[in-house]
């Protein structure tokens, strides 16, 4: 029984080492929801669509418009925030942690990129160029163009098939309004200096809605 009680006393002390042991490692592993807020550091505004990585994994998400983030993460990870116009930043989940539920606010100082000059050519080579130059056409004139963007036949086409815009169709709403308006209640004024009004007098003429009709 004495030959016994010592070597009793060594595997209890083992058990309980090896108890701490695996205590310890599970408490290492322990899953943590990390949130999160990531804001400018110059105007304290929330950044969106910052990237959350973890480093040496897969695994990652990113902020959304308002700057949170939210995801899971183990003590020990090393988050890396990825930004287009800030500077990277990281931020070390520590050891210690014991809760499962762990809010921060990282802050991002923006970055400067300075990117290489960019030569825009309006030819993809020379010898598209020199084609381009050789059959440039020089005879024309500024008033030959213009008399040919003010013939008959293309302000005749402009007049019959351009439509009014927006702003000139509000306008004419606006002002149809404003005279049914100030006329209510009594004889509508006549717009005898109206170029809109004239138009219509004229086109009905043409279509002889003044005409009297023959008696039969």
């Amino acid at each position: 029984m004495k030959r016994l009680l010592p070597l009793m006393v060594c595997i209890v002390f083992w058990g309980v080492s090896k108890a701490q042991t695996v205590t310890a490692k599970a408490g290492k592993n322990q899953l943590i929801q990390f949130s999160g807020q990531v804001f400018d550091q110059d105007s304290m505004t929330a950044i969106p669509f910052v990237s959350i990585l973890i480093k040496g994994t897969n695994r990652g998400t990113h902020s959304d418009f308002n700057g949170f983030f939210s995801l899971v993460v183990t003590q020990g990870d090393e988050l890396e925030f990825v930004s287009l116009i800030h500077k990277k930043r990281t931020y070390k989940i520590a050891d210690t942690l014991r809760q499962k539920y762990y809010f921060a606010v990282q802050v991002l100082t923006k970055d400067t990129i300075d990117l290489p000059t960019v030569d825009v050519f309006p030819w993809p080579s020379r010898e598209d160029f020199k084609r381009a130059f050789l059959a440039l056409n020089l005879n024309d004139t500024d008033i030959d163009r213009a008399e040919k963007n003010l013939t008959r036949e293309t302000l005749t086409y402009l007049e019959r098939n351009q439509m009014a815009s927006a702003s000139e169709n509000y306008k004419y709403m606006m002002l149809a309004l404003y005279t049914k308006a100030y006329t209510a209640g009594q004889a509508p004024s006549m717009s005898i200096l109206s170029p809109l009004a004239w138009a219509q007098f004229i086109d009905s003429i043409k279509k002889g809605k003044y005409s009297k009709k023959k008696k039969n």
